[in-house]
């Protein structure tokens, strides 16, 4: 027993019972001794008060934070979808503008050749092995459509039709070897043939063969068709003149075309079913 009033919780409790008995005597003096044991113990609970206010207010703004930060992420999404929606109607205007403005063009050239029928087609399918771009279109032999036909774009010469069926036409176009055209450089009067080459099919140029040695022709020159052999509608463009070559056998010269139409990518033709020479 007299070892516990040396030890610190004796010394503790002793401070305590001073500081109560200082209160007590403190109220006392002021008429405030019936109210001191509430300040007391209000004294005591305001650092729990203000911790507990800290706490819900912490709490509080943790919890508006996240409700903010969802209401966001939402708001977020529906620029999102409404920016998507936005770009989709823009690709659609675009592929409706140069759409109106191929048949515009089209359209040209049925102006200055009246007497030309054609079918209106799209592109289906194409071959992805196949190195000369050929193609398959959506009209057929019950659109009036015919194997040899032309077939062109709203700025020039395609290709001819190789293939038909009732609903479908296979097209093959100017970059094989096979189609052969008849055609005209506008400048100089000088008369050759269109055709494909392998080599040249890969950047998507045809040739001019058959020019004379001494040709005048240059690059930047136009081809367009002559109309012989009854095939291919005269005065229609093929292409312009890349360069002007010399032939292996070295009687005559040659042309490297570039073609009007974007072979490789073109969607929209017209097939010449009949025309007037």
């Amino acid at each position: 027993m007299r070892d516990f009033f040396h030890t610190v919780k004796f010394k503790v409790l002793m401070a305590l019972v001073v500081v109560l008995a200082g209160v007590m005597t403190y109220a006392a003096a002021n008429g405030r001794l019936t109210a001191a044991p509430q300040e007391l113990l209000g004294a005591i609970a305001v650092p729990f008060q203000k911790m507990a206010t800290a706490i819900t207010n912490k709490s509080e703004a943790f919890v508006n934070k996240y409700i903010s930060i969802d209401k966001v992420m939402d708001e977020n999404e529906a620029l999102k979808k409404e920016i998507s929606e936005m770009r989709a109607k823009m690709t659609d205007y675009d592929a409706m503008k140069a759409e109106n403005e191929q048949l515009r063009k089209a359209w040209g050239i049925l102006e200055e050749n009246p007497s030309y029928e054609v079918v209106n087609a799209n592109v289906i399918g194409r071959d992805p092995l196949e190195k000369y771009y050929s193609f398959t279109i959506d009209k057929g032999t019950r659109h009036g459509i015919k194997v040899k036909d032309c077939v062109i774009g709203s700025n020039g010469i395609v290709g001819r039709v190789i293939e038909v069926g009732p609903n479908y036409a296979k097209v093959s176009t100017i970059l094989d070897p096979s189609v052969s055209i008849g055609a005209i450089v506008s400048r100089t009067r000088d008369n050759g043939l269109i055709g494909g080459d392998a080599e040249l099919a890969l950047d998507k140029k045809c040739t001019m063969t058959l020019l004379a040695r001494d040709t005048l022709a240059a690059p930047g020159d136009r081809i367009t068709t002559t109309g012989l052999g009854g095939v291919f509608p005269k005065n229609l463009i093929v292409g312009t003149v890349e360069e002007i070559l010399p032939e292996t056998s070295g009687t005559s010269m040659y042309a490297v075309i570039e073609p009007i139409e974007d072979i490789e990518s073109i969607k929209m033709v017209m097939v010449i079913t009949d025309f007037d020479q």
